[in-house]
């Protein structure tokens, strides 16, 4: 249903997508997660059609976004960062007016815009103005007009930014509601735990670039469950490293550096609770003073901390 091959989009020098590439089917959730400015919005941009690719394809239910464009659109739900809603007219007025742009007409757009009220639950708000409503509120609005004319591609980016958890958990039940009905949903994120229960499968993006790809399962599995051990406090930059390179010439311990400054040691290792004597011992002889110690198990956070060597919300 949905099909994006080696899609680039440049702004002169600046390339906000790097030769995108991934696929997804009916009946499934397509996330593609990493930090603001990584190139997901962009993606999406492309893909519905606001943004021309610089090069490479996006197709979608078969059709060429570009070539093809109007038959792409008519196949897509769109469900924006920034709100799409007109605050002056009721709820139920913006779900006729995009079920109206889709072509649908009469019986079939009342029956349509009386479901959608009942599934994003504002049925007894349905003559209110949006400018009224919560921020969660207006989030399952803007859900309800992306969906309205049933497209069997839903494109979802960041739909509960600044929601309350209520709201956030209904939209969760709203996408796998989609995805059950046959929808194939393409969902962006910066936050893990959405991709962790929402994803069948999805690509990891940072600078404009896929850096992995996977089903959920087979990402973590790229972990080895290695644990991520992060020390903050103050380490001299010389001793630190040779006192981490020499534990790892004693080869007992599987350990990695991903990031070692002034500030902040993070390693990767397996078992990490049992080593830490080892590793607190060694750079306190190398005069480094440990003031936090964090420690995380394998989890889609970590698996991207290893791949970029910094935190997924930077």
């Amino acid at each position: 249903m949905l099909r994006v091959e080696n899609l680039s989009k440049n702004y002169g020098d600046l390339v906000a997508a790097d030769k995108v590439s991934f696929e997804s089917g009916k009946g499934t959730v397509f996330g593609l997660l990493g930090p603001n400015g990584a190139g997901k919005s962009t993606t999406i941009n492309c893909i519905s059609g606001l943004l021309q690719p610089t090069s490479g394809h996006a197709f979608v239910a078969g059709h060429d976004v570009v070539a093809d464009g109007k038959a792409a659109r008519q196949n897509l739900g769109v469900v924006p960062q920034e709100l799409a809603l007109y605050e002056d007219l009721p709820a139920v007025e913006n779900l006729r007016y995009w079920g109206k742009a889709y072509g649908l007409r009469g019986a079939e757009l009342d029956s349509r815009v009386s479901e959608v009220l009942d599934t994003i639950g504002l049925r007894d708000r349905a003559k209110d103005l949006p400018k009224k409503f919560s921020g969660g509120m207006k989030r399952r609005l803007n859900f309800g007009c992306g969906i309205v004319h049933r497209p069997p591609v839903i494109l979802l980016d960041e739909p509960t930014v600044g929601v309350d958890p209520q709201s956030r958990a209904r939209l969760f039940d709203m996408v796998e509601a989609e995805r059950d009905a046959g929808a194939c949903v393409l969902y962006t994120t910066h936050y893990m735990e959405e991709a962790e229960r929402l994803c069948d499968s999805l690509a990891i993006m940072d600078h404009g670039k896929v850096i992995a790809k996977g089903t959920v399962s087979e990402l973590r599995a790229k972990l080895s469950a290695r644990d991520v051990l992060q020390l903050n406090g103050t380490f001299p930059l010389d001793e630190t490293r040779h006192a981490v390179e020499m534990i790892m010439e004693r080869g007992d311990l599987d350990l990695e550096v991903i990031t070692q400054e002034e500030h902040c040691v993070t390693l990767t290792l397996s078992r990490a609770s049992q080593h830490l004597p080892v590793i607190f011992t060694a750079i306190s002889g190398a005069g480094g003073i440990v003031t936090e110690t964090i420690l995380r198990s394998p989890n889609l956070e970590t698996l991207f901390l290893l791949l970029t060597g910094k935190e997924l919300r930077e």
